[in-house]
């Protein structure tokens, strides 16, 4: 590049670009993805006749903001209407937190390893990472409250946590809030919300009604099948909600995302029928693989984790042979999305002939 050429900015050289895999087919010659935790099954009919009248509009601009969903949420939700945000996926509304909210120096804690767009939202800002370990692949509360400084103007916290799917339950999670000063924002990210399903599960939106720096981000993307048409939504006070929504892309929610989600709103009772089979199927699973002798610890998300260290990539590497696709965090573990009843019933004949010897 010549010398007098633009030059983006010199943040981005700290940030991984995205680089299509070629597709490499199997040789069972079918694969299952397994690696980006989607929900296995196709959007509800309801759903997918909603998204046919919509696409049959696709030459008009959808509205600036989704209106009639904004409106849908704060009815189910019962917050105002001006407590309602959203975007393109909740990583559209972490976009719109990064642009609202952070200034370069100002430093966000976080646990490591999570939720994978924290450092890149985070640098993206000029704004400083505070990476803070798991414990026993958990959020380590004590430890994030003790990072927090004069310099710290935000904490992003997963529960439950994306990759390993550990939680840390109401009772610890109000405690840490009720540390963090009333100056710091915390977002807490629910986007597996509908599979924790534990009795001492919290729930972000009643949460923030009386703590105005708590910002909650939820997904249609997981549980109701619409990861294609990318809608999030977040819950949070008037003054930080109208911040999000001035850094919004103007109609980033398109006309058949938003009328997508308005019929899974619809047919929650299905949904959830749908939810407690994939539940089911990850106990199952996870029980299989810990027969076997594999490490996995309890997960309150559509996902398993095992933490692999230096064997993740050959294990990884003799599941994908077998057409099974998984997210490998090289070094680490593997983060495998519980997929259909015949997946995960290959997944654990493979995982058979590689299990650790005991």
């Amino acid at each position: 590049m010549s010398p007098h050429s633009p030059s983006p900015r010199a943040v981005l050289d700290g940030i991984p670009a995205y680089v299509p895999k070629p597709p490499q087919p199997p040789a069972t010659g079918e694969s299952h993805r397994l690696f980006l935790n989607e929900n296995p099954y196709p959007p509800l009919p309801s759903a997918l006749a909603r998204i046919s009248w919509a696409a049959a509009r696709t030459n008009h601009y959808p509205g600036i903001f989704p209106e009639e969903l904004t409106a849908a949420l704060a009815g189910k939700l019962d917050v105002p209407l001006s407590h309602v945000v959203t975007g393109p996926g909740s990583v559209g509304i972490y976009q719109q937190i990064g642009q609202a909210m952070l200034s370069p120096g100002d430093e966000v804690v976080y646990a490591w390893p999570s939720f994978e767009a924290f450092p890149i939202v985070v640098r993206m800002a000029g704004a400083v990472p505070v990476e803070v370990p798991l414990s026993d692949d958990t959020h380590d509360l004590e430890a994030m409250a003790a990072a927090i400084t004069p310099r710290t103007s935000m904490v992003l916290l997963c529960e439950p946590n994306n990759p390993t799917g550990t939680a840390v339950g109401t009772a610890e999670l109000k405690q840490f809030l009720d540390r963090v000063p009333e100056h710091v924002l915390v977002v807490l990210d629910e986007a597996y919300f509908e599979f924790y399903q534990a009795p001492d599960a919290p729930n972000g939106v009643e949460l923030h009604r009386d703590r105005p720096n708590l910002v909650v981000l939820r997904t249609f993307s997981k549980a109701y099948g619409l990861a294609g048409l990318r809608v999030g939504y977040g819950v949070a006070h008037p003054e930080i909600a109208d911040a999000l929504r001035k850094c919004a892309v103007p109609c980033g929610v398109g006309r058949i995302a938003e009328q997508a989600a308005l019929a899974a709103l619809d047919a929650e009772d299905e949904l959830f029928e749908q939810v407690s089979g994939i539940t089911a199927e990850r106990e199952r699973l996870r029980g299989a693989l810990r027969a076997q002798g594999w490490t996995t610890p309890k997960s309150e998300t559509n996902f398993l984790w095992m933490p692999l260290g230096e064997d993740s990539d050959a294990v990884a590497a003799a599941l994908e042979e077998r057409g099974l696709l998984v997210r490998n965090f090289s070094g680490t573990g593997l983060r495998i999305t519980v997929g259909t009843p015949e997946a995960n019933d290959l997944l654990i004949a493979t995982l058979e002939t590689l299990k650790p010897a005991r």
